[in-house]
């Protein structure tokens, strides 16, 4: 009769997770995955639309398939973030019992092993009584560690001291640091957001839109840019831009900020950017009407864009309905609905540099009447200028993780203190009535840095000896 095997397997999936080997792939794919983010600009990230650009149509697709342009906030990438964070709370779970164990043993005080093959400094011999010398012993002991065991026979006292126990839970503390900074990573991605909003010089919005998604998405407060200002280097190239913003809460002004490239500005949780800027046509047209064709002598009128004018000689009326800063990149033009008296309605484009557009332009289009600024005999429309406005455009981001991972760092900070920088040491003293006199020995163990245990064995055999003016 055999007898059945009672061991318990340990289950598959846990073993799995509480694998070393696991967390080393976990982390080479993480700094594999931090490469490939590093390389490929993020959708948050105005070179990414160049790149993507310049990639072909297939592998345009399966860097979008595989959320590469938004790395951080993909399915996958999240996957591998939790996958850690899996593993180093069950590899903690794991080696946790063996740790408190060690923790919470007391070895005995009259141990002789660590005894075994001492160096000459550190058993040395001293005059007076048994009983007196190891008192003293406890005392000088007792008062620079916290706690001491003592053991007593008639020929040895054995006294037993330990310091910085707790730092066998410093391993801990980085576990938890790094965890803390993990759980960080997918706070923010779930519950954060990358957004932009581009605002006009004096207007102000309670929206952004978001970068991946294209929605709108609700600040539940208000933005105002109350002043754009923007230098240039002699070359053209900008110099230095600035938005001063106000932030609205229900309505009620809250806080006036400054933003600046590199500066950014944070209202109620969200992160202001100063991304780009530029200038849109503003509600203003500044327009010639000739007659005759003597431009020269035209007086400039400024024309409020959808507010209708009279035509010279009240001969009828013109309106003002599209602008466009840079038509086909060949400077202003506007779009002019005119109605002459007793005629029907026709339309208009008049462009600032119209001989450059006429190069342009196909000879059928050149030929449309909609094309040519002199169409309605005997006016010759053209246009001066725009009166234009800047925008300020602002990279809008929430991260609700960050304090989370700030509190990991700090963490870390502290962890690697006390793993690298403090150690367990136990030390035993031993006192024995030899032929000699009272020999007293000087013994300890340590779980790492032997170098600041014989440093501190060294230092409490020089103290014993200066306490009894010890000789060798």
């Amino acid at each position: 009769m055999t007898t059945p095997d009672t061991k318990i397997k340990p289950n598959a999936i846990w073993s799995l997770f509480s694998s070393v080997k696991l967390t080393i792939v976990l982390l080479i794919l993480l700094a594999i995955a931090s490469i490939v983010g590093t390389l490929i600009p993020q959708i948050s990230q105005q070179e990414s639309v160049e790149f993507a650009r310049n990639l072909s149509p297939g592998i345009f697709r399966f860097f979008n398939f595989l959320d590469l342009f938004d790395m951080y906030h993909s399915l996958w990438f999240r996957f591998i973030i939790g996958c850690l964070s899996l593993n180093l709370i069950i590899c903690s779970i794991n080696r946790f019992p063996s740790t408190w164990k060690l923790f919470r043993a007391l070895p005995r005080p009259d141990r002789s092993k660590p005894f075994d093959h001492l160096s000459p400094h550190q058993s040395f011999f001293v005059e007076g009584k048994i009983e007196d010398v190891s008192d003293g012993v406890s005392q000088l002991l007792r008062g620079r560690y916290t706690k001491s065991h003592t053991k007593r026979d008639s020929s040895k006292h054995f006294v037993y001291v330990e310091k910085g126990r707790y730092s066998r839970f410093g391993v801990y503390l980085v576990h938890s640091s790094i965890l803390l900074i993990l759980i960080g990573a997918l706070f923010g991605s779930f519950f954060g957001f990358e957004a932009f909003v581009n605002i006009i010089e004096g207007e102000q919005t309670d929206t952004v839109t978001l970068r991946k998604k294209m929605t709108r998405l609700q600040l539940g407060f208000e933005v105002r840019c109350d002043k754009f200002t923007v230098d240039f280097y002699e070359n053209g190239a900008p110099k230095e831009y600035r938005s001063e913003l106000t932030f609205f809460v229900n309505g009620k002004e809250r806080e006036k900020r400054s933003l600046l490239v590199n500066h950014p500005v944070q209202f109620k949780g969200v992160t202001f950017y100063q991304s780009t800027y530029g200038t849109i046509p503003g509600r203003t047209v500044r327009l010639k009407i000739s007659q005759d064709k003597k431009k020269d002598e035209a007086p400039i009128l400024e024309v409020e864009v959808g507010k209708p004018m009279q035509l010279p000689n009240n001969e009828g009326q013109f309106t003002i309905v599209d602008v466009k800063s840079n038509f086909m990149d060949t400077g202003p033009a506007v779009l002019i609905s005119i109605t002459p008296k007793e005629k029907r309605e026709r339309h208009l484009w008049v462009f600032q540099n119209y001989d450059i557009i006429s190069k342009r332009l196909p000879t059928p289009m050149l030929q449309s009447s909609k094309f040519d600024p002199s169409a309605l005999n005997p006016y010759t429309f053209l246009l001066d200028g725009l009166e234009t406005s800047y925008y300020t455009g602002l990279q809008v981001n929430r991260d609700p993780g960050v304090p989370i991972v700030w509190a990991g760092c700090f963490l870390i900070v502290a962890g690697f203190f006390v793993t690298f920088f403090t150690s367990h040491m136990r030390i035993w003293v031993r006192v024995s009535n030899e032929s000699k006199g009272i020999n007293i020995s000087v013994a300890g163990t340590s779980n790492r840095n032997p170098v600041g245990l014989e440093r501190e064995l060294a230092y409490l055999a020089n103290g014993l000896k200066k306490l009894f003016n010890g000789k060798r």
